[in-house]
């Protein structure tokens, strides 16, 4: 242990029934979350259309997607230095009252421009939520259990989008973000006592360089390890980004006999996905690995982008079996999320797990920038095609030289990472 953190007790990890309200907020909170992150993708076509598209809706929706996610890339920073200074519990209040306040704005605009900028700053206030939570969850719980709590929360918060698509068909679009608004606040008002954990208490306390997001990079061990981590997610921000957005088009190029709607493609997408975080994050306890887990799942999500980009289902239900089937193999979110919280310590713990999601989320921007160039060239299929090679094959490589966290004992800052991850790396090379 370093020499001012003193370890902690037994008796403050708690399984899972000793944690429930927490717990609970936390898996309400990643559910509204992820209802406003992907509101946007269900009412992109009705809203961009009434605002004035122009001659070509994609690149307006591509504006206004990689508008948001330049909001979560540079929320993930500010939230985890908040979260790793003031607490994980600020980071996550902060990060709701924001994204609500956000969506509420969303309702009113009249204009593309005004419609980006506040798409950017909700994209900005989505980004705390979840790194926040899981951080909190995960060193609250022990840690036989924590795969099994960052599971709970993901495979309910990952509905979140199945209600976004039904709130998305059946509300108009402005309505919709309104709802996406008054359920962050709501969940403000459910009181749940939150305390942040004995870890990040003991360590604020002793740690001047808490949150210093320099120090993500201020190795080259440990810059590596941080890009590792976000390259390992990049295959669902592909599939999401690309694939799921803009599904409609693709269903007109290649060929599918029937109208394709946004809503349902994304309900069906994160309905496939939901199970597939649940099974995913069995499966890692299963095995005692997340890296096993992980990659098992990308051998699922290869043949089915495979089989989506060739145009093999040529009717609507096909289609929204085929997306079912995306989203089930992109489903090791939560696992991914799992182990970015567990590769640092706890003074830089929010600060990774916090920003590590939403630049996975944000590294769909260059590669939405990417098919946009190659898309005239290339056609539709082919450039998408070109770009899920480049973000399977990276995130394998990044995947295959990151350490194995099964069962890491989180109660540990950088400085003793010299001595932690060795360790891990023998367990990863064993396994």
């Amino acid at each position: 242990m370093h020499p001012v953190t003193q370890p902690i007790t037994t008796s403050e990890l708690h399984p899972l029934r000793r944690v429930g309200g927490p717990l609970l907020f936390v898996t309400l909170g990643y559910f509204v979350d992820v209802f406003d992150l992907l509101l946007f993708a269900v009412v992109r076509v009705p809203s961009v259309r009434d605002l004035g598209a122009g001659s070509d809706p994609v690149e307006v929706g591509a504006l206004l997607q990689n508008a948001q996610l330049l909001g979560l890339m540079i929320g993930g920073l500010v939230w985890g230095r908040l979260g790793d200074r003031r607490g994980r519990r600020a980071a996550l209040y902060g990060s709701i009252v924001l994204y609500s306040v956000a969506n509420l704005a969303n309702a009113v605009v009249t204009t593309i421009p005004a419609y980006a900028v506040w798409r950017f700053i909700a994209g900005f206030g989505l980004a705390g939520e979840l790194g926040a939570g899981l951080t909190l969850v995960g060193e609250m719980v022990d840690r036989r259990e924590r795969g099994t709590a960052t599971t709970l929360v993901a495979t309910f918060g990952t509905l979140g989008a199945v209600a976004a698509a039904l709130v998305g068909e059946f509300v108009p679009w402005r309505q919709a973000y309104a709802i996406g608004g008054f359920l962050g606040l709501a969940l403000l008002m459910l009181r749940v006592r939150l305390r942040d954990s004995p870890m990040f208490t003991r360590t604020r306390a002793t740690s001047a360089h808490a949150g210093d997001i320099r120090r993500l990079i201020g190795t080259r061990e440990r810059a590596a390890r941080y890009l590792r981590a976000i390259l390992i997610g990049a295959p669902i921000w592909f599939t999401v980004g690309i694939l799921i957005v803009f599904a409609p088009e693709f269903a007109g190029v290649l060929g599918v006999k029937g109208e394709v709607a946004a809503g349902r493609t994304v309900m069906v997408f994160y309905l496939g996905g939901s199970i597939g975080d649940l099974a995913c994050g069995l499966l890692s306890q299963r095995l005692r690995s997340r890296r096993r887990a992980v990659a098992a799942f990308y051998a699922l999500s290869v043949p089915a982008t495979l089989v989506f980009l060739t145009g093999a289902a040529d009717t609507p239900v096909a289609f929204y079996t085929l997306c079912g089937w995306l989203g089930f193999s992109a489903g090791y979110w939560a696992v991914m999320v799992t182990m970015a919280v567990e590769q640092f310590g706890t003074d830089l713990r929010a600060t990774a797990a916090t920003s590590v999601p939403t630049f996975v989320r944000a590294s769909a921007v260059p590669m939405t920038l990417a098919f946009l160039a190659l898309r005239p060239t290339l056609g539709m299929a082919s450039a998408a095609g070109l770009i899920g090679v480049l973000a399977f094959g990276i995130a394998s490589w990044a995947l295959w030289r990151q350490p194995e966290t099964y069962g890491r004992d989180l109660d540990f800052v950088e400085d003793d990472v010299a001595r932690a991850i060795p360790s891990a790396t023998s367990d990863a090379c064993r396994s």
